[in-house]
């Protein structure tokens, strides 16, 4: 049954994804986008729409995903109590696992902090968690977002260099780049 695959990949999930939801994108698209349920374009939609909303991408994509998955499934879950249903599961698997492991071990880890050993757990985990949001970045650097034809690429990454310099070395807030971004893109594109 659908809701039973969507809960042990979202438990994986929560248990393996460290450093945020972008560390956990790679994992999350090789689990939903490989099982079938969505296609790349898709995930990449996700994405995007993940970080205009509120709250963590990994918890907004489970929500959606979760919506999603059940209707391409099957057409018996065309109805949206299925997707909501799916909802619910799958933000609660990907949180499960996380809300478990900090309860247990937070008062660990309070107590041992000045351990070496817990020190030297958490340096090994800094640059594991870097190369997940890289592998994240490569990951979205795909067709489906930057497009097949040089003029759209070089468009595209224009606008990503803008917008990070103008982010980096200016005063303007973020969401004024965002907007811009989109009103760029609805021009040139």
């Amino acid at each position: 049954m659908i809701y039973l695959k969507l809960i042990w990949s979202y438990l994986k999930i929560g248990l393996f994804g460290f450093g945020g939801g972008y560390a956990m994108l790679a994992l999350i698209e090789n689990e939903i986008v490989g099982s079938g349920w969505i296609t790349e374009k898709m995930f990449t939609d996700i994405v995007a729409i993940s970080q205009m909303t509120p709250g963590p991408i990994g918890i907004n994509s489970a929500t959606y995903i979760g919506y999603v998955a059940p209707q391409q499934a099957s057409p018996m879950f065309a109805s949206p109590l299925w997707g909501i249903l799916g909802s619910i599961i799958c933000t609660l698997a990907v949180v499960l696992p996380s809300a478990l492991l900090v309860f247990y071990t937070s008062h660990l880890i309070r107590r041992h902090k000045d351990s070496v050993a817990v020190k030297g757990i958490f340096m090994g985990l800094r640059p594991v968690v870097v190369g997940l949001i890289a592998s994240a970045a490569l990951l979205l650097m795909n067709s489906s977002n930057f497009g097949t034809d040089t003029r759209d690429v070089l468009w595209s990454i224009a606008l990503c260099v803008a917008s990070f310099c103008v982010v980096q070395f200016t005063k303007i807030h973020p969401i004024a780049v965002i907007v811009g971004a989109g009103i760029c893109g609805y021009f040139i594109f």
